[in-house]
């Protein structure tokens, strides 16, 4: 292009623009004209209608939340009922029944087919037994009244310190504690044709035992400093106390949950406020005793114990609410959550189940109700006292109401948990029978193993098939050891169902 078309150009673009600066007016910047503007501009919200829609939705969510929560807290909650009103009505009777199959076996004579002197179930029930009354023999030897003197001669900081050390030390003794019972009940009735690579039944029993009465007297301890908590005349340890509640808030909704992390963390919270509520009664009961049972008194206690409660319930739903938003999670998981527990409910009761519903309370929740009822029994029997025919049949009349009461309770957590169960759609899930896999020895189960268990839990997914083995070249023992680990971790399967997971699997916030 010459130069003088490069000049034609240049001279009409210039043209251009003068001729459209000419149409423009200029506005100066006065004060009247910002704000007019500020007076008068406008939203234009349906520009961006899924954000907003995405915030009220998740305003709903946090308003479900309570409802959700504590429906499901409540059904927790009788479940916990349930499991440990079973400690003192039906354990009571079914240890009498096996004790009258072991005295009546030398009139009746042995079965010919060769079977045991008591079933699985009874010898567990006799061992539970045995725990209860031993734990409870060696539970005289703790002073209460003692130990709650003790505790008050502290300061408040270091009751404060005492306190949170506690509770800490109750999840861990629960973390451990029904792994040593579940060693307990399957060394005590593991088939005798098995090769036993146990260190036997009674030194089982004997840690056993001492679980239950260091739990007890650690549950105990707890108890004290609540008990002196309400009776500080500033209410200043009880309120820090409640204040600790408040902590939690923070170590928890700023991190990252999954949906089966939270489904733990409510199991947790259903295990904490009942057993808080067991407290709140031991603590009313010493009370009261002290007080020569003056109904007045009770009056006196019930703001300090609404305060607990109210607290407890507040910073369960404040946790869950920020939790939920955090991590985009609708509040129809708690009734997934609710459903995995009416299904463990419900599996129980069937006529091949492997496991009681209590042991199965405490592997979902972390529940173990026997050191709380070996405590429980203890506070009753030294507040109370039974003298006199008319005495003992009130204690018969309350027994029966218990039994009464347990029986209630479980024709109606059994009928909420099939309605759960069905609208979950899980029924097939009760009568699958998955192939289990074969022992580490290489034998198939014996009858006596098909007879303990014909149906596995169905909560246990399908052993997948070995593969074929391929011909590898060869390799070092590092090398072979290597590929054997990685092998194992690439056909290792996440437990992603809410049915395979126990109340310690996971640590942390990561899921293996």
């Amino acid at each position: 292009m010459t130069l003088k078309g490069k000049q034609k150009g240049f001279f009409g673009l210039t043209n251009q623009i003068s001729t459209k600066l000419r149409h423009l007016t200029v506005v100066y910047p006065s004060l009247s004209r910002f704000i007019a503007a500020e007076l008068t501009r406008g939203y234009f919200l349906e520009h961006n209608e899924a954000k907003y829609t995405e915030r009220r939705e998740r305003v709903y969510t946090c308003m479900r939340i309570p409802k959700e929560l504590e429906k499901l807290m409540i059904f927790g909650f009788f479940l916990c009922v349930d499991a440990f009103l079973y400690v003192f009505t039906l354990l009571p009777l079914r240890v009498l029944l096996a004790v009258l199959r072991l005295l009546t076996l030398p009139c009746c004579g042995f079965r010919s087919d060769g079977s045991r002197l008591l079933q699985p179930a009874q010898v567990c029930d006799v061992l539970k037994g045995l725990i209860l009354v031993l734990c409870f023999s060696m539970m005289h030897y703790v002073d209460y009244s003692m130990m709650y003197h003790l505790i008050r001669g502290q300061s408040v900081i270091k009751l404060y310190l005492i306190y949170n050390m506690l509770e800490v030390a109750d999840r861990l003794f629960s973390s451990f504690g029904q792994d040593i019972l579940d060693a307990l009940y399957w060394t005590a009735t593991e088939p005798k044709e098995r090769k036993r690579d146990s260190i036997g039944v009674i030194p089982h029993f004997i840690m056993a035992v001492f679980y239950v009465f260091l739990h007890a007297i650690l549950i105990m301890v707890q108890a004290s400093t609540l008990n002196v908590a309400f009776n500080s005349h500033n209410k200043s340890l009880l309120t820090i106390m409640m204040s600790n509640n408040f902590v939690e808030i923070k170590g928890s909704v700023f991190k990252k949950f999954e949906k089966n992390n939270l489904f733990q963390m409510s199991n947790s919270d259903i295990k904490e406020r009942f057993t808080s509520y067991v407290l709140l009664l031991i603590v009313c009961l010493r009370n009261m005793e002290q007080f020569a049972w003056n109904p007045d008194h009770l009056w006196v206690l019930f703001p300090d114990v609404l305060m607990v409660v109210l607290s407890e319930v507040a910073v369960d739903i404040i946790k869950h609410a920020f939790i939920t938003k955090f991590n985009d999670i609708t509040a129809d998981v708690y009734s997934e959550y609710r459903a995995s527990l009416a299904f463990d409910l419900v599996s129980s009761r069937q006529k091949n189940a492997c496991t009681d519903y209590s042991d199965s309370v405490a592997r979902r929740m972390g529940f173990i109700p026997l050191p709380l009822a070996v405590l429980l029994i203890r506070v009753v029997m030294s507040s109370v006292k039974v003298q006199g025919a008319l005495s003992y049949t009130c204690v018969f009349l309350f027994y029966l109401g218990l039994v009464s009461l347990k029986v209630l309770n479980s024709i109606v957590l059994l009928g909420k948990s099939c309605v759960y169960v069905k609208r979950a759609n899980m029924e097939d899930k009760l009568f699958e029978r998955p192939s289990t896999a074969p022992p580490s020895s290489g034998k198939p189960p014996s009858k006596t193993e098909q007879e303990r268990c014909p149906t596995p839990p169905a909560s246990r997914p399908p052993t997948p098939p070995p593969e074929p083995e391929q011909p590898l070249p060869s390799l070092s023992k590092e090398e072979e050891g290597e590929a054997q680990a990685a092998s194992e971790l690439k056909h290792r399967t996440p437990k992603e169902d809410l049915l395979e997971i126990d109340r310690f699997t996971i640590c942390g916030n990561r899921i293996d």
